[in-house]
């Protein structure tokens, strides 16, 4: 049975949560300034508490607790403390540097007591110690392929910049893996001026090449830790993926 344009347009370019039937997608369920369609498991999404539990040197120091996480990864400059500072809007609880590089642990941040942002090493960094430049990959892969209580990695991309060869490697190898992930564009208040391209045309450019490694199109948002945008959106996002997972893990 053929499907209508608008159809295929919700398989092919939305990200549709469970609990949602594609076909019944209207445009007001859609997160402004994204393609992540709200559904059913979306609730309560305010940050009212964030602790500080541990930093890991390896995956399996990390909290056994079973509390769901969520890893956020990207370049050293991405702007990932900002980020996880602007989404708990407390100062300070990630390590802000003008040293690219500084996070080369596993830290745990507990939320509201009940789940976890895990800030992980920035990968690309020049100034880290030699030994932790080469530990990388097999450090954080590690994570990755061995927590059972990931429910999503958000990869952090600055979209001020065209797309980075360093960014399309690590979100191919996640794609490959079968890896739950949100891409979260950083830095999307940045309109470059001149011969620079404007941070949408960026994030375009970036989805068209990373495509093919991916059966259904990833979540993506733009945000902005100086202008606000995209906050309240993606913390619905992860309360989606959370309620969720929370509810299989209990069926």
């Amino acid at each position: 049975m053929a499907i209508s344009e608008a159809a295929r347009f919700v398989r092919t370019v939305l990200f549709v949560p469970p609990g949602v039937n594609p076909d019944d997608v209207t445009d007001d369920m859609i997160l402004p300034g994204s393609n992540i369609v709200l559904g059913p498991y979306a609730g309560d999404a305010k940050i009212k508490d964030v602790d500080f539990v541990k930093s890991s040197n390896r995956p399996k120091d990390c909290p056994k607790d079973d509390r769901p996480e969520f890893a956020m990864l990207g370049r050293s400059n991405v702007g990932k403390s900002s980020l996880i500072n602007f989404l708990v809007r407390k100062k300070e609880v990630a390590l802000t540097s003008k040293k690219p590089g500084k996070t080369q642990l596993i830290n745990h941040f507990l939320v509201n007591k009940s789940w976890y942002i895990v800030d992980l090493p920035g990968y690309g960094f020049a100034n880290a110690p030699e030994s932790a430049r080469m530990d990388w990959s097999s450090f954080t892969k590690g994570y990755f392929l061995n927590r059972e209580t990931l429910v999503s990695v958000l990869l952090l991309i600055d979209a001020s910049v065209p797309p980075q060869k360093i960014d399309l490697d690590c979100a191919n190898w996640l794609g490959r893996n079968n890896m739950s992930m949100t891409f979260v564009f950083t830095k999307c208040d940045k309109m470059k001026g001149g011969k620079g391209r404007r941070p949408d045309e960026n994030i375009r450019n970036f989805l068209e090449l990373i495509k093919e490694n991916y059966r259904q199109h990833p979540p993506w948002i733009m945000t902005s830790s100086v202008t606000g945008l995209g906050r309240d959106e993606l913390l619905f996002h992860m309360s989606q993926l959370r309620n969720y997972w929370n509810n299989e893990e209990t069926d």
